[in-house]
Order: structure tokens, then C-alpha cells, then sequence
């Protein structure tokens, strides 16, 4: 039985997994992910393989919560690339990286922002596969 694969990315004021192979863990290792992520109030997205939690940690202190939590699965620390790392400069949303914000805002900018982060945005739909 394969370990679900955990690919970590800090964020501003949170951090986002992508489970990597997460088609070939079994339905019990994905309840067990499932109850993980609600326990800590966090988003679990199948579309994406991604599940995000609003808490501040880096990936040693992840490594050590995923331990405790008895969940058998590697960890991967994954930084930022420089593309992710564009802020948003107006809004609700001033200040956060264009990778934390809701799906439904970054389509909503689709059809409605007209600035010089248009590709940017773009790019983050295309990756989300929204």
C-alpha cells in the first residue's frame, strides 16, 4: 500500500499540501487525510489534490504534526517560485499572494480585472485548473 506523498508549501498566514499521489492511496488512507485536515478547520479540494489550513508553520513543525497525528506519509518542503510569490495590490485581497486566494475570486478577476497582473491571474486558473 503506498504512503500518501505530501508536498508542503508555506503561505502567508498559512500553508498548502498537495498530495501527490492521492488516485492511488485507498479510501481509508483518504478519510484519515480528510479527518486530518478538519480537525485543523482546513480546506480539503479533490479537484486539485490540495487541502489548505490557516495556521502559520513551517515544514519542521508540519513534519511533526503529520507524526503525532499518526498519519504514515512522506513530507516534502516545496518553497515558492517567484511567479507565486505576485501580491495582490488592490481590494479585499490587498496584500496576499495571488496562489492563497478563493477560486471563486481569482475567476471572478478573469472576466472583470483589467490591469497588469491579467497574466498572473491567468497563470493561477491555468494551474488550479479552474
Amino acid at each position: 500500500m503506498p504512503r500518501p506523498s505530501f508536498i508542503f508549501t508555506l503561505l502567508r498566514n498559512s500553508f498548502k499540501v498537495h498530495i501527490e499521489n492521492l488516485e492511488a492511496l485507498n479510501v481509508e488512507q483518504i478519510v484519515e487525510i480528510q479527518e486530518f485536515v478538519s480537525k485543523r478547520k482546513g480546506i480539503f479540494n479533490f479537484d486539485t489534490y490540495t487541502f489548505n489550513i490557516q495556521k502559520k508553520i513551517d515544514f519542521f513543525e508540519f513534519e511533526q504534526l503529520v507524526k503525532f497525528s499518526n498519519l504514515n506519509a512522506q513530507c516534502i518542503d516545496k518553497p515558492l517560485e517567484k511567479e507565486e510569490i505576485r501580491r495582490v495590490g488592490f481590494g479585499q485581497y490587498k496584500g496576499m499572494l495571488y496562489s492563497e486566494l478563493p477560486d471563486s475570486y481569482i475567476i471572478w478577476l478573469k472576466s472583470n480585472y483589467i490591469g497588469s497582473d491579467k497574466k498572473t491571474i491567468e497563470k493561477e486558473i491555468k494551474k488550479r485548473r479552474l
